[in-house]
Formats: structure tokens, sequence, C-alpha cells
């Protein structure tokens, strides 16, 4: 299967890559383990996580899903077939980008994995209170110990990023590989200045979110809808604004190629510049086959076209 090159790093993953965030949480370890064994099985390579999966849930504290992870790759045996991500910065216990907070947070993740490298590491969100030079060093020592490959961002605004790649550029620190933000075809933010700024610095989207909490998948089309799962409470939004003319094109689309709504929705994500992978999570077997669907949808330059109408 086709893999794309993350920025100028040497970490190459497959165009669509498998959220976490619910694992542990409402996908229990069995499922989740099965999931996992699917999307490798299927082909995927890529698996996003963070260390504040699933600090929001009753009864949690964070590192569920790095835990969940790590138990599947001793129990598979299939860590040399995965590119493994994971983040820092977000949860209470590890807040922020403090160097330490970073080395620190880095080795916490690392033993909940089971693992001597992660792939991919990112900064979760930005830290206005520390300079570019102070993580992006901190990331330094990592990759020069062998601890970190390739080295993200997630959640940063423009003129962080652009100032973090001076940073980089300028005096020879570690340059971000990723980009984790918001984008789907309900949000187009980032194609003002994020989308052309990492164009230009050759930084790779994994954006998140690519099927608007599973708004694009067309499981959500009447206000009954909404009690199918405990993401239903968001798609007031998406009901209220263009969602129902995405929905359509995404209908109309769907009905030509033979493929789900929300297999063209992934696809229109892997057709736009700069795009490593969308990342999709999944609960069953059943959605991540559904999801991995969309590695053989090929859209047009029209079928584009009409979704970015439908959707501008």
């Amino acid at each position: 299967m086709e893999k794309r090159k993350l920025g100028r790093s040497d970490v190459a993953i497959t165009p669509l890559m498998l959220g976490t965030n619910v694992m542990g949480w409402n996908a229990d370890e069995a499922t989740s383990h099965a999931v996992l064994d699917a999307f490798v099985d299927l082909g995927g390579n890529a698996i996003d996580t963070a260390d504040v999966y699933s600090a929001w849930a009753p009864g949690h504290e964070g590192g569920e899903s790095e835990r969940v992870i790590g138990a599947w790759l001793k129990k598979s045996g299939k860590r040399n077939k995965v590119v493994v991500a994971t983040k820092v910065g977000m949860w209470p216990k590890r807040l922020g980008l403090k160097r330490q907070n970073i080395l620190d947070a880095c080795d916490d993740s690392l033993s909940r994995l089971g693992i001597e490298t992660i792939d991919l590491y990112q900064l979760h969100r930005d830290d206005e209170a520390t300079p570019a030079e102070e993580y992006l060093a901190a990331l330094g020592e990592l990759q020069k110990a062998g601890k970190v490959r390739a080295i993200g961002a997630s959640n940063f605004k423009a003129g962080r990023l652009g100032d973090a790649m001076r940073a980089s550029n300028e005096q020879g620190l570690p340059r971000f590989a990723t980009l984790q933000p918001e984008y789907n075809l309900l949000n187009r933010e980032i194609e003002a200045d994020l989308g052309p700024l990492c164009v230009k610095e050759e930084i790779s989207l994994i954006p998140y979110y690519g099927l608007a909490n599973g708004y694009l998948t067309g499981k959500y089309r009447t206000e009954a809808d909404k009690s199918k799962s405990i993401r239903g409470g968001r798609m007031d939004k998406y009901m209220q604004g263009k969602g129902p003319a995405v929905l359509a094109a995404l209908d109309a689309i769907g009905a030509r190629l033979g493929a789900t709504p929300g297999q063209v929705a992934l696809a229109w994500l892997m057709a736009k510049p700069a795009m490593a992978a969308p990342i999709a999570s999944a609960t069953s077997v059943a959605q991540i086959t559904e999801l991995m669907g969309a590695l053989k949808v090929k859209l047009s330059a029209t079928d584009v076209a009409e979704l970015d109408k439908a959707s501008a």
C-alpha cells in the first residue's frame, strides 16, 4: 500500500491513521485489540494516541489509551509493523511544554506503551509561556537519546507555528514533520493560513475530526439520530449549518463510486495539499473495515470540486 513520508523525516505512513482516543474508554481492551489487529491486517500502519487519553472520562486518570496499545504491542508482536505517534502537553498531570515536562512525559509514555522509541512525538497544544527554542531543544534531546524519531505539533496557530519553524531553520533545531489540526468538510479554517504554511515548510498534515465527530458518515440526519451515540449532542452545529448540503454531495458521489459518505469524506481529505493522512477512530472491527475502504476511493477533480463547493 502507498505510504506518505512525514515532512522531511524518514517516517512514512499509510494515508489513513487510526485514532485511539476511544481505546480504554468507550472501546474496552478486547475490542480495541481487535480493531488494531484489523487495521494492520487491512494494510494500515499508523496509530495516533496521547498521554491525556482518556482523562476526561469518569474514573479515568489518563494514560488508558497508551496502556491498551502497549498491551496489544506486547501480545501481538506487531511493533515492527506500526508507526506509533503520541502527544504531550494537554494532560493536567503533564501540562505545558517546558523542557523537563517533555522529557519526563516521554519516559512515561514509553513505559505505558512498552516500547523504546516513539516514531512521532507531538506537542498536543501550544504553550505560549514556553519559547519555541526550549521545547524544540528538549525534543532534540529525545531524538539524540533515540527515544523519538520524528516530531510534530498539534493545535498550533499559524503565527506560532511560523515562529517554531524560524527557530528550527535559523538555529539548527529539530523541525516539525507534522501538524495535527482539526480539518474536515465542515471545518476548512486551516486552508486560510496553516495549510499554505505547511506546504511551504514541508510539514505533513495529519488532521483530526476528519469525519466531524461522525457526522460525515451520514449516521446523524435527523433529531432522532442524535440518540445513536454519546457524540450525538455535538451534531446540532452541523445539522443547522451546511451539513445537510455536504451530506447530499457525499451521497451523490458515493452512489457514483460505490462508496459510503464517510469513505468519500476521508478520500476528499487525502486529496488535499500537504496531506499525509486523516485520523479516524473506530469502536468496532466493522467500523475500521469501512474506514479503510476510503483508501480504495479515487475521487476525480470534478468530485473534489463538487465537495469543495458544497462545503465552501
